[in-house]
């Protein structure tokens, strides 16, 4: 299996690689607890159009490597940055998930943009929903370390009781089958209990606004009107008024999830966005 050892300290992070070797560049960094399969149904079409989509389990996630340290940001994004280098990946899209768009835009105010065209941030943590000084309308911290202690005492149940509202499945438009549900429940138990606490407390001060004005490059941001992991207006609605050239999706009724609920038109709209040049 295709591994790269990460710039920071060498941790071995595996990675996939679909597509033909010249098509235009599609980088996907994963939510929290997943690994590459999360985007199944953005990556396969999409490889099968001929686009060269590649992406990465973070360290402690899926086949990469199980460490203790690198779990702040800056580090998270030299993985990113790392993956990129080291296939030598150039004009791509950088799509991110969840705190993923954190590790995009940190990547990008750290490492710049000549590799990255253009990126996408998919129910996006950024800027960070917490409260802080320039964000008082932000959740109370409180809210998220409990969380995180609900985490840290039993995952399992933390993964299968928060799984009905990740997707949205009361709402119309957002059916799943049980099997695929359960087996996304069965996929976060390959991020380790030392990978989901460590991003669980990165959640709780998590702040990039005064990185996203500094964003030269074109943004699409993807956001559901139910997310509840993510509230769209402290986060999507928030990151697009932020961003120098943005466009907001807002997809009505769509969970944190969206990436399965409402695959084909995720898809349809990376593939627009990508076209514009």
């Amino acid at each position: 299996m295709p591994y790269f050892e990460s710039p920071v300290d060498g941790t071995g992070l595996h990675f996939v690689d679909y597509g033909p070797a010249m098509g235009p560049v599609v980088v996907f960094v994963n939510s929290s607890y997943c690994g590459t399969e999360m985007w199944e149904f953005q990556m396969l079409p999409l490889a099968e159009e001929g686009y060269r989509c590649v992406g990465f389990d973070r360290r402690g996630h899926g086949r990469s490597d199980d460490v203790w340290g690198g779990f702040d940001l800056d580090s998270l994004a030299d993985d990113v940055d790392g993956l990129l280098r080291h296939l030598d990946l150039r004009d791509l899209t950088l799509v991110g998930h969840s705190i993923g768009t954190a590790e995009v835009v940190r990547c990008l105010t750290r490492h710049g943009v000549e590799r990255v065209a253009r990126a996408a941030l998919v129910a996006g943590m950024v800027p960070g929903a917490v409260r802080s000084a320039d964000h008082p309308g932000g959740v109370d911290p409180a809210v998220i370390e409990a969380g995180n202690a609900a985490f840290r005492r039993d995952r399992a149940a933390f993964f299968a009781d928060g799984a009905h509202a990740f997707f949205a499945l009361d709402l119309p438009g957002n059916e799943l089958s049980p099997a695929y549900v359960q087996s996304m429940i069965d996929r976060c138990h390959g991020s380790t209990a030392r990978a989901g606490a460590a991003l669980g407390d990165l959640g709780v001060t998590l702040n990039v606004a005064p990185e996203l004005p500094k964003l030269d490059l074109p943004v699409l941001v993807v956001h559901g009107t139910h997310d509840t992991s993510a509230p769209l207006e402290l986060t999507g609605r928030r990151a697009a008024q932020l961003l120098p050239d943005s466009t907001l999706k807002v997809y009505e009724n769509a969970g944190h999830g969206l990436f399965a609920t409402h695959a084909e038109q995720l898809t349809a709209d990376l593939r627009k966005f990508m076209a514009l040049g």
